[in-house]
């Protein structure tokens, strides 16, 4: 797991508020960790934080998913302009500069690997309910879930992050059962598995390098192998129907 945290980090040569519900979801998930003796206990009293000097990223509403063409994948500008959008880019703070010295951050799990988004990025968590396919959308795109009349966009995240592991096998093995909010969008990524709450420094995390071709990563915990979601930009490339390797 080590290793592949740093392939994440190291591109290779030929590279492509919480609310109620929340607390009551984490406290659910301590509840099922309360044998896992290492794991330390979620901390179902926290508050949303408001980041300072912090502006979120424009939010847009990406119920129509825009499927890059096989002749832009390797070009993300064009994809974006296709789209109608703008692609990601440096114009969004960086994760880094958006957190205090020490910020907390929930992690969960996906097909056995480990993700962590700070709490200042987290819109909410769901229960996954029934999900909707829709067709003509990216493979990644599980389709969409009604909640409180919302349409909520669910990202099969296994597939999204890491492709180049998603076989029929791992497909089997998934049990999705969480839906993680990202910010303010109407973006989810299902998850397995809560695991809990921490506070991190930021000096605990190797962050990724400016020339990185994998914005969404903002770095790795090594200490606690898992890796660290830049939620912003995340959001950019799902409203571009980007996948992690696009």
């Amino acid at each position: 797991m080590e290793d592949y945290l740093d392939s994440l980090l190291t591109e290779p040569a030929n590279a492509d508020p919480v609310s109620h519900t929340t607390a009551r979801l984490l406290k659910k998930a301590a509840e099922q960790l309360a044998d896992e003796s290492q794991v330390e206990p979620v901390d179902t009293t926290i508050r949303r934080a408001e980041p300072t000097n912090f502006e979120p990223a424009q939010v847009l509403q990406p119920v129509d998913v825009p499927v890059p063409a096989e002749s832009d994948q390797t070009d993300v500008h064009s994809a974006a302009s296709a789209a109608g959008h703008h692609a990601p880019t440096n114009s969004v703070l960086a994760l880094k500069d958006q957190l205090e010295e020490r910020f907390q951050a929930l992690f969960f799990e996906v097909a056995g690997l480990t993700l962590a988004v700070p709490l200042i990025t987290l819109g909410g968590i769901h229960q996954l309910e029934k999900v909707g396919p829709l067709f003509g959308k990216p493979a990644w795109f599980k389709g969409v879930m009604l909640h409180r009349d919302q349409k909520i966009n669910v990202v099969d995240t296994a597939m999204w992050v890491m492709p180049e592991k998603y076989d029929q096998n791992m497909s089997e093995t998934l049990n999705y059962q969480y839906l993680i909010m990202l910010g303010d969008s109407l973006w989810g990524l299902a998850s397995d598995k809560l695991v809990n709450t921490t506070t991190l420094a930021k000096d605990e995390v190797k962050w990724r390098g400016a020339n990185s071709r994998r914005p969404w990563l903002a770095g790795t915990v090594k200490e606690k192998m898992c890796a660290l979601v830049d939620v912003n930009q995340l959001i950019l490339m799902l409203n571009n129907g980007l996948g992690s390797q696009d």
